[in-house]
């Protein structure tokens, strides 16, 4: 590269014009879009259309008629945005109303809202993992857990998926000159399986670490009360905090971190993700609450709910397991689009998961059951997602 001398200075001229860098940048996008489509990792935003069974709406709350009201009526009470973050003028009654009530039902002496459950884990591991730490973290744990890990600046050591003897062998083994950690999601969003978590409880007993469970899918459906995994595996005492969506089986938006007083109120003071966000609609947080009213009024939703869970995990030859999250795995990402394909063309919207959400190889079907699903519709489901199965090769895991 040339270099010119001007004012005193000297200048290196640039390597293109901007329209030919800009050209230049265009072919590396294209060419790595054409790598996508011939991996069969092209995706497309596709709207709802046939019976759901691929959203994350477990107890079909998201449609509720008393939700959608509760919504309504605060928006137009309320406004459509508010104007800020929490902390500038952003903040309403309304959350903190539902972080007290929602603290209550996780057992916690304190919870804070995030926008999204994203930042909710970005923002609860960056704010306590610290250079010289180390963290321990389950080899399927969800992106948004990997990346707050990774944005930390702690150590990570990851341990085969929910192998408690590898994690006390590590546990023992790894040098650690900070605080360490053990971050694990309760039920894992892919594999529809659960973590050991009374065994990692005996562990925290034995080493001291602080334990952080992602509740995401949990919330809603375990736990008498619907708070989740933790509450119904009995190990509240040994987690240090956990993060519960508000947008799954609670059919609304958003995340709340509970735990201790003191780590919520660093939470409020350095979480990035949340000091830095302009807050929700207020109105999200009136239809959080009224979620939360109909929570304590689904023991019947969450009981049918497992129950086709298992059903369907017996039809499909795997026994054990009541998650509404059934993967099929198929292998390669050509045998899972077009396996999704034909249950779409039966009225069925069901979709391919591919890499990098899942690893290599394992491209698959990810069936998520609903509590108000119709039984006849359900045993039609069961038979033609069997026979899609049995003609690709697939197997439920």
């Amino acid at each position: 590269m040339r270099t010119t001398a001007k004012h005193g200075l000297t200048l290196s001229e640039p390597r293109a014009s901007g329209a030919a860098a800009e050209s230049a940048l265009e072919r590396r996008v294209r060419e790595r879009l054409a790598r996508l489509r011939s991996l069969e990792l092209w995706r497309t935003l596709d709207e709802p259309a046939g019976v759901d069974f691929c959203s994350n709406d477990y107890l079909g709350f998201a449609g509720h008629p008393r939700i959608r009201e509760r919504f309504a009526s605060a928006a137009r009470q309320l406004g459509a945005g508010s104007t800020g973050s929490r902390l500038l003028r952003g903040h309403r009654a309304g959350f903190g109303h539902v972080e007290k009530r929602f603290a209550k039902l996780k057992g916690t002496p304190a919870a804070l809202y995030f926008g999204t459950g994203w930042a909710a884990n970005l923002g609860v591991l960056t704010t306590f993992l610290e250079a010289g730490d180390v963290v321990f973290s389950d080899q399927l744990n969800h992106a948004s857990l990997i990346d707050g890990m990774r944005l930390s600046g702690a150590r990570r050591v990851v341990f085969p998926h929910r192998d408690w003897r590898e994690l006390a062998r590590v546990l023992a083994n790894e040098p650690c000159s900070g605080h360490r950690f053990v971050v694990t999601e309760s039920l894992f969003s892919m594999d529809g399986d659960l973590a050991p978590l009374r065994r990692y409880a005996d562990l925290q007993r034995r080493h001291g670490f602080s334990l952080i469970v992602d509740e995401a899918h949990a919330v809603g459906i375990y736990g008498a009360t619907g708070s989740g995994f933790i509450e119904e595996a009995g190990c509240g005492g040994s987690v240090f905090l956990s993060v519960n969506s508000a947008g799954k089986a609670l059919g609304v938006s958003g995340a709340f971190a509970c735990g201790p007083e003191w780590a919520v109120e660093l939470l409020t003071q350095s979480a990035r993700p949340f000091v830095f966000s302009t807050a929700p609609p207020p109105a999200v947080a009136e239809a959080v609450d009224e979620s939360l009213n109909l929570l304590q009024q689904s023991d019947r939703l969450r009981r049918r709910l497992r129950g086709y869970g298992r059903a369907l995990r017996s039809a499909l030859g795997r026994t054990g397991g009541d998650s509404p999250i059934v993967p099929v795995v198929l292998g390669p990402n050509r045998a899972a689009v077009r396996a999704a394909r034909l249950l779409q063309q039966q009225g069925y919207d069901v979709r391919a998961i591919r890499p990098p959400t899942v690893p290599p190889g394992t491209a698959r079907l990810r069936i998520a059951l609903h509590a108000e699903l119709d039984r006849t519709v359900f045993r039609r489901f069961t038979k033609d997602l069997t026979s899609v199965t049995e003609e690709l090769g697939g197997v439920a895991e």
